[in-house]
């Protein structure tokens, strides 16, 4: 969109590969920018850790954290598999650490990096209403959270922050969606140790204090932790939630991220990816500008330009966190360096990491579906497009059709399945699951042991009316616009053949390399036959003399003669033209070669199978016969013994090429100068017209004397004289007009004036 290729068709194909090639070039470094930040070990990262601390059991009941269902599972937990894993004192075989630095070391490979740290969320006694019937036997009313119910008041020791509220603001903490509500970045928390007594010590005095109460709606354990093998750390977070149902339900998150980006080498040829997509943003950035520049607002029209937006707008927000990351992480670590006994808080950085590799994985989807805006000139790669625009307006009223029902089942699977059925407990997850069992992906069995009658009647009714009748008919309107669309696709042509336009490159390539091979021959027989005095020394004479017969222009004799001409005495001895000969050689061995390897690719283009050829690459290779044939004339009179050689009627053939060209150029030349001519002789003939008015408008005024005349005459003639020799020939006719506009003014000033007196005057004069 930054040229008019409208109207040259090669511009477009030039202008559609360039940015093509670029493009491709582009997503090859975004592409080892993107998967440079990852790897699969960042999985088996992940998989350790939940096993060291979801999936371990406790010595009492067996049961791990994500099966724990009660407040005792949680503390249970909390003082078995959790200590167990932070706190590894001594080896496999019990033998005790040599190093005070190998411990808090989770397997031995992964660095607690400062403290854990507990915390909770609680609300108010009072946060719900009892009912009249039971306020006399229920005295304590503990809801459902939400901030306005959150308790904020001290409670138990009331000795530390573990039973003293903390704000959000003052922990610098972030809110955190559960699978039940969302809570606050404050609440009551308690860093532990880096010594497992200590942390044991603090556990058991939060146990015995009831730190986990009826009104507790969460806790949460948060800790970091890193491998240096593979420069990862890993962001813990296991979140046990009390419902006001009573029990608990766990849940648990672990965020796997690179923070330390530039650390091995194959990092910083990351680092140089990320240098040069910048650069790429930057171009794209200059030519979006200049492109809505031109367009104006029928730039964004185009969907192709929207997502050039997005992209570059993904990418700039990208580059500004990723030096933020940089400098953060980096104060971050000076600080739990000079205090290890303090908690580091990587939430924050962690989940915005995350966000950091989900807009890139986002960027490298948009870019690999913008390589279809530089592959539409073909017909066969617009097919999806061509489809869905044209099938837009029936996809719609269908859609309006298929939401209305489909959203009645979810309700009415909600309200029907909800309390019972996992799958239906929320309107959000009904609408998953019926997606779902659009996909096959059902338990029948689940609905009927929720209701016997319900269950499966709602169940028939989805299947023959969502799945037999509306899936049907979507599936009906695109194979009907699909078969519209190829129809009409099959009688248009392409854009541009690109097979055509490779091999008309080829093609002068070709005749490029047959003219240097050519030009290197004549000059080997020039030299052969130049020596007329056989003197073996090739003076600029002999040369110049020899070459001219051939075609060439002096500067071409000139300029070859003194490439080889080393001493610059204007003659060439023997080691002169040896070496001559030899660089001669060589350069015609590789035209002959390259010559030969694309001859073979053009062969091979031509050889394919017709069903694999449009009409117009049978039209090129009917253009290469016949280029082939009359090449071939040349080629089968050189068998005969009366005929010529194949490199003689080349060299004729291009001197005749030759000479055509001169007298074209002649031809136009003299063209040229008989219209110049013809120019001068029409101004002329202006001119004498104008001198002839002008002598008529003066002999006509009577009331003049001769000697006035004469005089305004000769002015009026010199003025005239000098605007011609002033003006070129082409502007005779205009200071023609002038002065004949001049007379007639002249004239008609004097009643009476003849226009018949022309000659007499022009006698006089």
């Amino acid at each position: 969109m930054t040229e008019d290729t409208r109207e040259d068709r090669e511009l477009y194909i030039k202008t559609t590969l360039r940015e093509l090639i670029v493009y491709l070039f582009f997503l090859i470094v975004l592409m080892v920018l993107a998967f440079g930040m990852t790897s699969s070990t960042m999985y088996y990262f992940t998989s350790v850790m939940q096993a060291q601390f979801d999936q371990a059991p406790n010595s009492e009941t067996q049961t791990t954290f994500s099966t724990a269902t009660t407040i005792a599972d949680w503390w249970r937990f909390v003082k078995g598999p959790l200590l167990e894993g932070l706190y590894v004192t001594n080896w496999y075989n019990n033998l005790n650490f040599s190093d005070s630095r190998e411990v808090n070391f989770v397997y031995y490979e992964n660095k607690l990096l400062g403290v854990p740290r507990l915390r909770q969320v609680k609300v108010r006694n009072d946060s719900c209403s009892i009912a009249d019937d039971f306020k006399n036997e229920i005295k304590a009313c503990y809801a459902m959270y939400s901030p306005g119910v959150e308790e904020k008041s001290p409670f138990g020791y009331m000795n530390s922050t573990a039973w003293n509220h903390t704000t959000e603001k003052e922990l610098d903490g972030r809110s955190y969606a559960g699978q039940i509500a969302s809570y606050d970045g404050g609440g009551y928390y308690v860093d532990l140790t880096r010594n497992r007594d200590d942390s044991a010590a603090i556990i058991e005095e939060l146990f015995k204090g009831l730190w986990i109460d009826r009104g507790t709606r969460v806790a949460f354990v948060d800790f970091t932790v890193y491998n240096a093998n593979i420069n990862l750390f890993c962001v813990v977070k296991l979140v046990m939630e009390f419902p006001a149902t009573g029990g608990a339900i766990p849940s648990s998150e672990y965020r796997t991220v690179k923070l330390l980006r530039y650390v091995e080498p194959r990092d910083y040829v990351v680092l140089i990816c990320e240098i040069i997509f910048m650069l790429f943003i930057c171009y794209y950035v200059v030519e979006e500008v200049i492109e809505i520049k031109r367009h104006k607002l029928g730039y964004f029209k185009s969907f192709w330009n929207w997502l050039d937006i997005l992209v570059i707008i993904i990418s700039l927000v990208c580059a500004g966190f990723n030096v933020y990351r940089t400098i953060a992480v980096g104060n971050k670590l000076t600080e739990l360096l000079k205090d290890e006994s303090k908690f580091p808080d990587f939430d924050f950085l962690s989940y915005w990491q995350l966000q950091f590799n989900n807009a890139i994985a986002i960027t490298v989807f948009f870019a690999w579906v913008k390589i279809f805006k530089y592959i539409s000139f073909n017909k066969t790669m617009t097919q999806l497009s061509s489809t869905l625009g044209a099938c837009a307006k029936d996809l719609v009223g269908f859609a309006v059709m298929f939401f209305i029902i489909f959203f009645a089942f979810a309700q009415l699977g909600y309200l029907i399945f909800g309390t019972q059925v996992k799958d239906f407990r929320e309107f959000q997850q009904a609408i998953f699951t019926l997606f779902r069992i659009i996909l096959g992906d059902f338990d029948f069995h689940e609905l009927e042991n929720a209701h016997r009658v319900l269950g499966p009647i709602f169940f028939l009714l989805y299947v023959f009316f969502v799945f037999f009748v509306l899936i049907n008919m979507f599936l009906a309107i695109i194979n009907d616009t699909y078969s519209e669309v190829k129809s009409d696709l099959a009688n248009q042509p392409n854009d541009f053949e690109m097979t055509d336009y490779f091999k008309e490159r080829a093609g002068k390539v070709m005749d490029k390399l047959n003219i240097k091979r050519d030009k290197i021959i004549d000059i080997q027989k020039a030299m052969q036959s130049a020596d007329v005095n056989n003197d073996r020394q090739l003076d600029f004479e002999e040369w110049r003399a020899e070459l001219k017969m051939r075609g060439y222009a002096d500067g071409e004799i000139e300029a070859m003669f003194a490439k080889y001409d080393v001493d610059g005495d204007r003659v060439l001895d023997e080691e002169e033209q040896r070496r001559m000969t030899s660089e001669l050689e060589g350069q015609k061995r590789n035209l002959e070669t390259n010559a030969a390897a694309l001859n073979d690719q053009i062969q091979s283009e031509r050889d394919r199978p017709a069903s694999a050829r449009s009409t117009a690459d049978l039209g090129a290779d009917a253009d290469d016969r016949l280029r082939s044939s009359r090449r071939g004339v040349s080629g089968g009179s050189g068998g005969g013994g009366a005929g010529v050689s194949s490199e003689e009627f080349t060299v004729l053939a291009r001197r005749v090429d030759r000479m055509e060209h001169s007298i074209g150029s002649i031809v136009s030349k003299i063209d040229a100068v008989l219209v110049k001519l013809d120019a001068m002789e029409k101004a002329k003939l202006r001119r004498r017209e104008t001198m002839s008015k002008l002598l008529d408008s003066i002999s006509e005024n009577e009331a003049v004397s001769d000697e006035q005349k004469r005089e305004q005459m000769e002015q009026l003639v010199r003025e005239e004289l000098e605007r011609w020799e002033s003006e070129p020939v082409d502007a005779a006719p205009a200071s023609s007009r002038a002065a004949t506009a001049r007379g007639r003014s002249a004239g008609a000033s004097r009643p009476g004036s003849a226009a018949g007196s022309g000659s007499g005057a022009e006698a006089r004069y």
